[in-house]
């Protein structure tokens, strides 16, 4: 569980103030209760392969609904983070030592699934040379070698913008490139203290150079204003991001950063016509989305 500093603390508890009592969630954003045959043969899977997924771990509200559609977005490098942002569920603290394994592991399952997309992420490693790329390189690898027909997509940290960790990410090009904004620029230093919203943009740029598919995305509710939204919507379209996701922050316990509204569906549905005025191929906007929701739809676009 990320323990969030003394800014985030501050700024947690000037929102409260601000924000007031909001209450229970609105009804567009109540979800069912994870169940179904599927989504358990999903689960257990992931237990036999000791892999771990960021469904769970960011206790994403779409999971009976990806994993009964026998789907899942598989987290690498770990279950812990080397970094402390405000709105993540995943754990921080000293990661254990690299598992080489991971990836045999990770493409055994996509098989067994028989996946046509996957979507593969990881926390941050900022302890090693490379940031965790290469493991994401052999993932890739296994995956073009032993099911040709599924495509992928790599959802990546910004590895410090060491482009050498980008350069490793080429050697097996993914389908698709994400790398979450995930927040508006002012407030990057309470949400992400350890990113740089420049560098995350300039990452994007680096990726498409290379003709890369590249996705984005962010979470709204978190304190940030409608024209700040438009701002870095504009700003990701200029750093020729193509796709994007948005969504309704959640927060994950008393000791993340506050909900400060719960944005309307009718907000949603304008962030989305204005992001594709702007020209982005795909903006999925709606409360529930998240960064690999319906990213099966968007490889072969």
């Amino acid at each position: 569980m990320a323990k969030i500093n003394q800014h985030q603390r501050e700024f947690a508890s000037v929102a409260e103030k601000e924000r007031g009592e909001l209450g229970k969630r609105p009804d567009w954003l109540k979800v069912k209760l994870p169940s179904g045959e599927n989504y358990t043969d999903v689960r257990n899977l992931m237990r036999r392969q000791k892999l771990n997924t960021v469904c769970e771990e960011a206790k994403c509200p779409n999971i009976a609904e990806c994993w009964n559609h026998r789907t899942a977005t598989f987290m690498i490098l770990g279950d812990t983070c080397t970094r402390s942002c405000g709105f993540c569920n995943v754990k921080v603290g000293l990661p254990t030592d690299l598992d080489l394994e991971e990836p045999r592991r990770v493409v055994d399952a996509i098989k067994q699934l028989n996946l046509r997309h996957a979507v593969i992420t990881s926390v941050n490693r900022d302890e090693l040379e490379d940031g965790g790329a290469s493991i994401f390189k052999e993932c890739v690898r296994l995956l073009r070698e032993e099911k040709p027909d599924c495509t992928v997509e790599i959802l990546i940290p910004d590895f410090k913008g060491e482009e050498k960790a980008f350069e490793i990410i080429m050697q097996y090009p993914p389908d698709i490139l994400n790398h979450n904004l995930e927040t508006v620029k002012r407030l990057y230093h309470a949400v992400r203290p350890q990113a740089k919203y420049e560098r995350s943009l300039n990452l994007i740029k680096w990726f498409k150079s290379k003709r890369l598919k590249t996705k984005s995305g962010i979470m709204v509710g978190i304190g940030e204003t409608t024209n700040e939204v438009l701002d870095l919507m504009k700003d990701l379209y200029s750093h020729g991001c193509e796709i994007m996701t948005i969504g309704q922050y959640l927060q994950p316990s008393k000791q993340h950063l506050p909900v400060d509204r719960f944005v309307t569906p009718e907000e949603f549905r304008m962030y989305k016509a204005e992001g594709l005025k702007m020209g982005f191929k795909v903006v999925e906007s709606s409360p529930l989305v998240r960064s690999s929701y319906h990213a099966d739809q968007h490889a072969n676009l």
